[in-house]
C-alpha cells in the first residue's frame, strides 16, 4: 500500500495558515466564516478517508503476512503498525475532544438551523486554548503533538524525518519573517483572536497532519514485509487532492494512484486526455485553478477526468475517475486616504488587499492613464495620474481579477494669507503704524488635499512686494522672498498711511522633491493707525 507523500509545507496546510492569518487581521464577515465552516467540513471528510486508507494498509500487511515465508520476523511489523495506528487514533481523539469543548463553551449548535451558535466568538476560544496566564489547553496540546511525533518516529526508517506538528511563529516558515507573528508561541499563533469556525478548522488540519504522518510510517513498515510487491486481485484507481476547495489563482494539486501499488505494475496516467508524470506509482497533477460561474457562496464547481492504465491480474485495464473540486472566488479591497478621487501628477497611495489569498497575494498592478510605483509590501502602491482618469488592472498569479476606474482632479488652488509680526493682518482693522515690523505671505494648502497628499502639499511664498503709500503717493517699497523685515518702511510710517502688499508667485514641492513656481497676483491693502 503506497503512503501519501509528505511535503515540507503542504499546500492545503499552507493555505489554512495563510487564510487564517488574513482572517484574524480583519473584521470577520458571516460569509467568510461560512467558508471556514465549509473548509472544516471538507477537512473532516478527508480525514475520514485517510483513516480508511490507513486501516486498509494494516489489513494488507496482515494478508501479506499469511503468505510470508518469514512470519516469525515479519509479525513484529504488524504489531508496530497497530501501535502506530493506536497512537494516531489517540491523538485524533484528543483533538476531537478540544473541538467539542470549544463548541460547548460557545453555545453548541442551534437546534433549528444546525449552525454554530457562537460562530463569531473569539474570547471564549482565547480563554480555553490560551488562558490569561498561558495555561490554556493549547499548551498541553503542543506537548501531546510533540510527544506523538517523537513516538511514531521510532517506527520509521533510519534517516526518515517526521516534521513537528506544533510550530511557533519563529519555527513556521509561513510566518517566521512576519513581524506580527514571528514572536508568537504555538498557542497564540493558532488560537489568538480566532473565531470558532477557524479554530475548529485549525484542529481538523492538525488531525489531517497526524493521519499523514501515520500513513508515512505505515508505508515504511509495509515495505519491510514486501507489501509493495504484492499483486492484489482488485486494484482501485484513486485520486487524492490536497484540497477540494482552492482560491482562483492558486495551484490545484492532486495525486492519482492505485490503492495497492506494486513494483511490477507501471501505470500510465493522464489528466483530461493529456499525460502526466508518474512518480512512485502516483500521477502528479498541477494546474492553475480557473474561476467563473460562482454561486452565492463564492464557489465555482469544476470537474476533470483522470485516466489510469495498467497491467492488472486479468491483463491490460483502464480506469477513469471523474473528480470534482471547487474554486473559491478571490476578492480584494482597496484602502486609501486619497479616494475618491486621485490628484493629477501627485502621489496617491493605495493599499489593495486580498484576505482570501493571504501570502499568495502577490499582485501585479498596472495602470492606463498613469504610473504605478510599487513599495511597502504586496498590494501597496503609489498611483501618479497623467490624464483625466486612471484604470488599474489588478492581476495575481497571471489571473486578471478586476479593473478599477478612478476619476482624476487637478490640484486645488491654495489660499494666500498675509501675516504681520506673526499674526494674520486684516484689511478692515488695519495695523499699528509704529508697531508693524515684519510682513510675511503664507501659502496654505486646501485641507482635504493636504490630508490625503501631504507629500505634494508643501507650499511657500515667492516674491512679495510691500509699498508704503500716503494718499496716492508711494513713499517707499521693499521686495521680499516670502517675507521679512520692513524696518526701512515702518520708520517713516504714519497713521493714515497704508501698506500695499502684492504677492507675485508661490512655489510647491511635490513628492519627488521637484519645486514648481506658479506666478500669481494677489493684492492686500493694510491701513495703518
Amino acid at each position: 500500500m503506497a503512503g501519501m507523500k509528505e511535503t515540507p509545507r503542504q499546500k492545503m496546510i499552507g493555505m489554512m495558515y495563510l487564510v487564517l492569518t488574513a482572517l484574524l487581521a480583519l473584521q470577520v464577515s458571516d460569509a467568510l466564516l461560512q467558508k471556514f465552516v465549509l473548509l472544516n467540513n471538507s477537512l473532516e471528510t478527508a480525514n475520514t478517508s485517510s483513516v480508511q486508507k490507513n486501516i486498509a494498509t494494516i489489513e494488507g500487511m496482515k494478508d501479506m503476512l499469511e503468505r510470508s515465508a518469514n512470519k516469525g520476523n515479519d509479525a513484529q511489523y504488524i504489531t508496530q503498525a497497530q501501535e502506530v495506528h493506536k497512537l494516531a487514533d489517540g491523538m485524533v481523539g484528543e483533538l476531537d475532544n478540544l473541538k467539542s469543548q470549544i463548541i460547548t463553551k460557545t453555545g453548541g449548535y442551534d437546534k433549528e438551523t444546525g449552525a454554530l451558535v457562537g460562530m463569531k466568538e473569539t474570547e471564549p476560544v482565547y480563554e480555553l486554548m490560551i488562558g490569561g496566564k498561558k495555561q490554556g489547553l493549547a499548551y498541553g496540546l503542543k506537548t501531546k503533538l510533540d510527544d506523538y511525533v517523537a513516538k511514531i518516529s521510532k517506527y520509521g526508517d533510519k534517516g526518515m524525518k517526521i516534521e513537528p506538528l506544533a510550530l511557533s511563529g519563529s519555527e513556521d516558515p509561513a510566518v517566521s519573517k512576519d513581524a506580527n507573528n514571528k514572536n508568537k508561541d504555538f498557542a497564540e499563533l493558532n488560537f489568538a483572536e480566532t473565531p470558532v469556525p477557524a479554530a475548529l478548522a485549525t484542529l481538523s488540519q492538525k488531525q489531517s497532519e497526524v493521519r499523514r504522518h501515520e500513513s508515512t510510517i505505515l508505508a515504511a513498515l509495509a515495505a519491510k514485509i514486501g507489501l509493495k510487491d504484492i499483486k492484489f486481485d482488485k486494484i482501485l484507481a484513486m485520486v487524492s487532492a490536497k484540497s477540494n476547495t482552492v482560491v482562483a489563482g492558486m495551484d490545484y494539486e492532486a495525486e492519482m494512484f492505485i490503492a495497492a501499488y506494486s513494483s511490477g505494475i507501471s501505470p500510465r496516467m493522464s489528466f483530461n486526455g493529456s499525460s502526466v508524470p508518474v512518480k512512485d506509482g502516483k500521477g502528479q497533477i498541477k494546474f492553475k485553478a480557473q474561476g467563473g460561474q460562482y454561486d452565492g457562496r463564492g464557489l465555482s464547481r469544476k470537474t476533470y477526468t483522470a485516466t489510469i492504465s495498467f497491467n492488472g491480474p486479468n491483463g491490460a485495464e483502464t480506469r477513469n475517475v471523474d473528480q470534482e473540486y471547487f474554486v473559491l472566488k478571490p476578492t480584494y479591497n482597496i484602502e486609501s486616504g486619497s479616494l475618491p478621487p486621485l490628484y493629477l501628477a501627485c502621489a496617491n497611495k493605495l493599499s489593495i488587499v486580498s484576505p482570501g489569498l493571504g501570502a499568495l497575494w502577490q499582485p501585479n498592478i498596472t495602470a492606463n492613464g498613469g504610473e504605478v510605483i510599487n513599495g511597502g509590501g504586496a498590494g501597496k502602491i503609489t498611483v501618479v495620474p497623467s490624464g483625466t482618469s486612471v484604470e488599474l488592472n489588478i492581476n495575481n498569479g497571471g489571473i486578471l481579477l478586476g479593473v478599477e476606474k478612478f476619476r482624476v482632479r487637478r490640484i486645488p488652488k491654495p489660499e494666500v494669507k498675509i501675516f504681520g509680526n506673526g499674526g494674520e493682518l486684516d484689511e478692515k482693522r488695519g495695523a499699528s503704524a509704529a508697531g508693524l515690523r515684519t510682513i510675511e505671505a503664507r501659502v496654505i494648502a486646501e485641507e482635504s488635499f493636504k490630508a490625503t497628499n501631504p507629500d505634494d502639499a508643501k507650499y511657500r511664498s515667492g516674491e512679495v512686494s510691500v509699498s508704503l503709500v500716503r494718499g496716492s503717493k508711494r513713499v517707499g517699497e521693499v521686495t521680499l522672498q516670502g517675507g521679512g523685515g520692513i524696518g526701512s518702511l515702518s520708520q517713516n510710517a504714519q497713521a493714515g498711511d497704508r501698506y500695499y502688499i502684492e504677492v507675485r508667485s508661490f512655489q510647491r514641492q511635490n513628492f519627488r522633491g521637484t519645486v514648481e513656481t506658479t506666478p500669481i497676483t494677489i493684492v492686500k491693502n493694510i491701513p495703518l493707525n
